[in-house]
């Protein structure tokens, strides 16, 4: 008996859509990257791209827990000594709203160029419309 694999040309993908309007950074996350790395197909295969489109919307509003918003912070570097700049999670949420559940759901995905092709699938809206409505994308409710 051989184990069948999909082939890039049978990969179907559908278009999701999650509204994080007051629900949790981690269960949004979390559901946002268990459908891009496909892990709800009974075809899934650990390295195999077979996931499907997510778009995400209203980042801006999405729930912090507990003291995170002034204790978690967002660090970048620029390459240069001296260079760590550390900015805390309200004030990335006052500038740039979407690298909250950006950076989040990358974390959940793979750190290889398998994980960086499934992040591009990601699109992430501050507000609640989206220019993605010719793909049909069906609207999925967070599990609780």
């Amino acid at each position: 008996m051989k184990t069948e694999f999909s082939s890039p040309k049978a990969i179907v993908r559908a278009w999701h859509v999650l509204d994080a309007e007051n629900a949790s950074l981690g269960r949004v996350a979390s559901q946002a990257a268990m459908l891009l790395m496909g892990k709800h197909k009974p075809i899934f295969s650990p390295f195999l791209d077979l996931g499907d489109h997510v778009i995400i919307l209203n980042a801006a509003k999405v729930r912090l827990t507990g003291r995170k918003e002034e204790q978690k912070l967002y660090r970048r570097h620029s390459g240069y000594p001296g260079g760590l700049t550390e900015v805390s999670a309200r004030k990335v949420r006052a500038t740039r709203p979407t690298r909250l559940l950006l950076e989040a759901v990358a974390g959940m995905l793979p750190k290889t160029k398998l994980g960086k092709h499934m992040v591009r699938k990601l699109r992430v809206y501050a507000g609640d419309k989206h220019p993605h409505q010719a793909q049909k994308p069906a609207a999925l409710a967070l599990a609780k």
